[in-house]
């Protein structure tokens, strides 16, 4: 039988759902400022998975995923504990900023400390109180600074139990992606807690294919960890820019910036999802007359998964982001035995 949970001093009963508002700090008008969070508490045993979106705070699609996904999601239904934190950054968030109000960015301050700066301190307060009592993780993006990406799994395909929640996600591209010092995922896999980075569209506004991919990805990751039954993963029910794909995702181990070779106004020719051959024109960067015009072209094969979307650009600039396939990709390495992805985890 499923004992109670407890987070941030309340105990919620099996079959229970809790929306609780966890204090963070206080503003100078010493207005309160608190974590929200949603517990859903199955009545059996099981996994405990949390959801997270807006570390950082103009990444809103992962608001609309978790709110979707709650929606679907009923604790008598649920084997284990799913714990959602939509608004991770709330004061990014409010300000429509990826930064907290030190400029800090709250995904390189993880684990964090109790007393350090204002990112440190809600670090440590979600590690504390949210990771510590999860068991699997998935932490929902966004591209930022004008980008927009293709949705995507970024995760350590080197462990097993990682990669099995990656291809159940069932985005169409399943990237093996080192971590970041100071971030999230970085921080929970030092525990041995298997974590999803999804990124999908781009910051401050709603992309309604990205958004449709994360509910069903999340959904399905809860039905392999057998946290739902099957009938749960049904698609999400909102209007589709495009059919979801039910093929396996594409498993990458090497992605490639294309950078602008001048400055100009960029005509880009190809679309997110779309496969390039090496040496094929992607795009043009000429002047505002175009009487200047300089080719861009693929340095290698692969598939269109990030792009800038901002026309003007400096020399070096990143404007499109390909998943290397073909002869350039590199051979996966071996994946580690079940258990051991608190240690091989980078």
């Amino acid at each position: 039988m499923q004992e109670a949970i407890e987070i941030a001093g309340m105990a919620i009963a099996p079959g229970g759902r809790e929306l609780l508002e966890i204090p963070v700090t206080r503003l100078p008008t010493q207005t309160s400022i608190a974590l929200p969070v949603t517990v859903l508490h199955g009545c059996e045993p099981g996994p405990r998975l949390w959801l997270s979106a807006a570390i950082h705070g103009d990444e809103i699609n992962g608001v609309e995923i978790v709110r979707q996904v709650l929606e679907r999601v009923h604790p008598e239904q649920l084997r284990g504990t799913l714990i959602a934190a939509p608004i991770v950054n709330v004061f990014g968030f409010i300000e429509q900023s990826r930064y907290l109000p030190d400029r800090r960015d709250l995904n390189r301050s993880f684990p964090g400390s109790p007393d350090g700066s204002l990112a440190a301190r809600l670090a440590h307060l979600f590690m504390r109180e949210i990771v510590s009592r999860c068991t699997h993780g998935i932490d929902l993006h966004t591209a930022s600074d004008h980008r927009t990406n293709l949705p995507q799994i970024r995760a350590n395909l080197h462990d097993r139990e990682t990669r099995r929640c990656a291809l159940a996600f069932g985005a169409p591209v399943a990237i093996h992606a080192t971590t970041r010092d100071g971030s999230l995922r970085q921080a929970a896999a030092k525990r041995g807690i298997p974590v999803l980075l999804f990124e999908g569209g781009e910051a401050l506004r709603f992309d309604m294919t990205a958004i449709r991919v994360g509910v069903a990805g999340v959904l399905q990751v809860m039905t392999t960890l057998e946290m739902l039954p099957a009938a749960e993963t049904s698609p999400a029910l909102v209007p589709p820019e495009q059919p979801l794909s039910t093929s396996m995702p594409q498993e990458v181990f090497q992605t490639k910036w294309v950078r602008a070779a001048r400055s100009g106004i960029l005509r880009l020719g190809v679309r997110l999802g779309d496969r390039v051959e090496k040496r094929q024109v992607l795009g043009v960067i000429a002047d505002a007359f175009g009487a200047t015009a300089a080719t861009v072209r693929a340095p290698i094969a692969g598939l269109a998964i990030g792009q800038t979307l901002n026309p003007l650009v400096n020399q070096g600039d990143a404007i499109l982001h390909l998943a290397v396939l073909g002869a350039d990709a590199p051979v996966a390495l071996a994946i580690a035995p079940q258990g051991k992805h608190a240690r091989n985890s980078s």
